[in-house]
């Protein structure tokens, strides 16, 4: 998993652990936590390593000697950025710890070399801090020619301390430029950036050792892949509502600041917001079951205020409030919410119906149909009934209904973001559009292969389909858009390619793989780790290659290392035999002028002409590794930079004058607007991407209005008998008739 924060990329362990918090009151930690392994730790810990060592898809590739990759691997993940460890620090560990890894962890569920190496690290977070301070008191010479790399990720730490401060006296200014250059004048950019530090100690103070081990855990994971992990108990239960899209709380999204838990977000249709009492910017000062005795929460960890929030559904939680209008600090009010299962409907499916005008055609409209699928999720058998329990595959097969009774001539799957998800729904999704045949391959370590096939020989939708995607359409979205599109049932549209995961996960909780653990009264993790490679029918696997669309649009996200190539150990291509199925890839016949034509959009439109720009002025800032230093030549870039930015949000507006309208289609009553946090001073508002407040759709959404476009040249190439190639028309295959 990759780990960003927005100032410091992958920067260090306090950073991800937390990342919702944003406290800011100076933690001294002259109080050293000291760690211990618990039995039932140690237990998992031998047992994960011996799951993965018998029963990984990847097992035979890793070698015990390959365990001393874990030590520089967890200094990583601790010291993303290698900016407080030292390269000596390296040596010593690879030397003390780095040899007998799998024997200590596999043999003894020793991870204490876990432990020992974040001392160090707490050690140098502080040493370096404090020295951070004392140069904070000091005048900074921003005229020099000096650069700073911004992206240390793959670095080599510092070699010693005197290295290591010539580092950071640039890392310094680099800091205190971006303050400046932010309207803060060189004594309040100290101030923030001396703010940033405080709250760092402070995270670094709160860092369990729960939270280390999970880290230590999973980076041993990771040397199979890098879709292994280990979940402590509390990301399991994460994990759990992610992919069911529910919980049981009280439906809102908290922060941190100052210490003080405050409302950000209220989620449509959950308990708070039905009570219309809890409001954003509201900050909760205790928690308390309904006749129990209040806990106050000021500083506590946001896991735990989160934890004592939740509970089972039907019991009341008490919250007593400090109004986020309130101009008087001592104004407090209680508010008694009672639990109950929030449905995370942002991640659900949701349709429209767009009308495009036909061109040529006076006042003619074409209807057609847009599905976007965030993620591929079920909720399983957990009480509700069948007509209310949702899951991916029949939420679409719900909206297709809803779209096919306004008179859609054609459909959009857009899958773009979705990173995957049950692979079950995967084949019940594709079964949607095909007859009835192989959808996926999975060949699992031993060599075996197992065809997995709809069987339901009901199609929900036969019309002209195309299916978008992006960098970002992973796993899942991948066996749907490749397995169609071997089928030749749908026209592919996106990126160069998709992001090329074909692999699949397991998810066991420890204590099923060992009778000790599941008798153990503490709460025990699970491991998640890949147990087959997958194939489409075809039988070319999609790893590392993705998904090639058929026809391709100019993306910035091609410039992102975001790709499956990029991930550290990713598993390699390779290819089976085929299946046997009744398909075969749309004709190059007509599939050629498709392509033309789009192509010729993109050489004439003035929405490709903003993405284009879009696109070069990003690439050009990935290629630019050395950020000046020096106050005049960042003023010049920023000035450069925000003009920019500016032409780009007035094209965008421009643009977006021509969106298509459409009508947008729920499973259920339309949610109600998200109620959020008004925006602050600082806030990014320019991100050209990003959901407009309240909106179903992005303005200006070239991607989405291109592949539109390609289906209606589709249908009305469908209809021109002058263009087949031979009697069969040549939307048969891409209707499914």
């Amino acid at each position: 998993m990759t780990r960003v924060s927005r100032l410091f990329r992958r920067f260090s362990l306090p950073v991800l652990l937390g990342a919702m918090l944003v406290a800011t009151g100076f933690a001294a930690t002259t109080d050293r936590k000291a760690f211990s392994t618990s039995t039932t730790l140690s237990q998992e810990a031998s047992t994960l390593t011996k799951l993965l060592d018998e029963l990984h898809y990847n097992h035979d590739a890793v070698r015990s000697a390959d365990y001393a990759s874990v030590v520089p691997d967890y200094m990583g993940e601790l010291d993303g950025q290698r900016l407080f460890f030292l390269g000596s620090d390296r040596a010593r560990f690879a030397e003390e710890y780095g040899k007998n890894v799998y024997y200590n962890t596999a043999f003894l569920g020793n991870i204490n070399a876990a432990y020992e190496i974040f001392y160090v690290y707490q050690t140098r977070v502080e040493e370096r801090i404090a020295w951070i301070f004392e140069n904070l008191k000091k005048d900074f010479d921003f005229t020099t020619n000096e650069t700073y790399r911004a992206d240390r990720a793959k670095a080599e730490w510092p070699a010693d301390a005197k290295a290591s401060d010539e580092l950071w006296q640039k890392r310094l200014k680099f800091e205190l430029l971006a303050e400046i250059l932010n309207k803060k004048t060189p004594d309040e950019a100290k101030a923030q950036v001396r703010k940033r530090y405080e709250r760092m100690l402070k995270n670094l103070s709160e860092i369990e050792g729960k939270d280390l081990a999970e880290l230590f855990l999973t980076t041993i994971a990771k040397l199979y892949d890098p879709h292994s992990t280990y979940f402590s108990a509390e990301t399991y239960e994460d994990f759990g509502i992610q992919m069911k899209l529910k919980l049981v709380g009280i439906g809102a999204l908290l922060g941190v600041e100052d210490d003080i838990c405050v409302v950000k977000e209220i989620v449509p249709g959950g308990p708070a917001d039905l009570g219309r009492q809890l409001k954003p910017n509201d900050k909760i000062i205790s928690v308390a079951e309904k006749g129990g005795e209040p806990v106050e929460i000021l500083g506590m960890k946001l896991r735990k205020i989160v934890d004592k929030i939740r509970g089972k559904k039907g019991t009341d939680v008490s919250l007593i409030v400090q109004p986020g209008d309130a101009t008087d600090s001592s104004v407090r009010k209680e508010i008694i919410i009672t639990r109950d299962t929030v449905k995370l409907n942002s991640a659900r499916a949701r349709g429209a119906v767009f009308d495009l005008p036909i061109e040529g055609k006076d006042a003619k409209i074409q209807k057609l149909g847009v599905i976007t699928l965030p993620a591929f999720y079920s909720e399983g058998d957990d009480g509700d009934t069948d007509s209310e329990r949702s899951s991916a595959s029949k939420d679409v097969a719900r909206l297709i209904e809803q779209l096919k009774q306004q008179g859609i001539e054609g459909l959009v799957l857009d899958l773009r973001r979705n990173g995957g998800g049950y692979l079950s729904e995967a084949i019940d999704l594709a079964g949607l559009f095909i007859q009835k045949g192989p959808v996926v391959q999975v060949k699992n370590f031993n060599g075996d292969i197992h065809v997995d096939s709809d069987r339901d020989p009901k199609i929900a939708y036969t019309g002209p389909l195309a299916v978008l995607v992006d960098r970002f359409s992973a796993s899942a979205s991948e066996i749907v858009a490749g397995a169609l599109q071997n089928y030749g049932r749908a026209i592919v549209v996106g990126d160069s390619s998709t992001h090329g995961k074909g692999s699949v996960q397991q998810v066991v909780e420890m204590k099923q793989l060992a009778k000790s653990l599941a008798l153990s009264p503490q709460k025990t993790g699970a491991a998640k780790f890949t147990i087959q490679k997958y194939y489409l029918p075809s039988g070319a696997s999609t790893q590392l290659k993705g998904v090639v669309p058929d026809i391709v649009l100019p993306s910035i996200e091609d410039y992102l290392p975001i790709g499956e190539a990029d991930l550290p150990r990713a598993l390699v291509w390779d290819q089976i035999a085929s299946s046997k199925f009744e398909g075969e890839p749309v004709n190059p016949k007509v599939l050629s002028p498709l392509r033309q034509a789009s192509q010729d959009r993109q050489s004439k439109l003035e929405e490709f002409v903003y993405l284009r720009k879009n696109v070069d002025w990003f690439k050009s800032r990935q290629e630019q590794k050395l950020i000046s230093v020096n106050l005049e030549e960042r003023q010049r870039q920023k000035a450069s930079d925000d003009a920019f930015r500016k032409e780009m949000k007035a094209e965008k507006e421009r643009i977006a004058k021509n969106d298509y309208s459409f009508k947008p289609f729920y499973l259920g009553p339309p949610p109600p607007p998200k109620i959020r946090a008004p925006k602050k001073d600082g806030d990014d508002d320019d991100d050209l991407d990003s959901f407009e407040e309240n909106e179903t759709y992005v303005k200006a959404d070239v991607h989405l209005r291109e592949a539109l476009r390609v289906l209606t040249d589709a249908i009305e190439l469908g209809r021109n008998k002058e263009a087949w190639a031979s009697n069969r028309a040549p939307l048969t295959a891409i209707t499914g008739g």
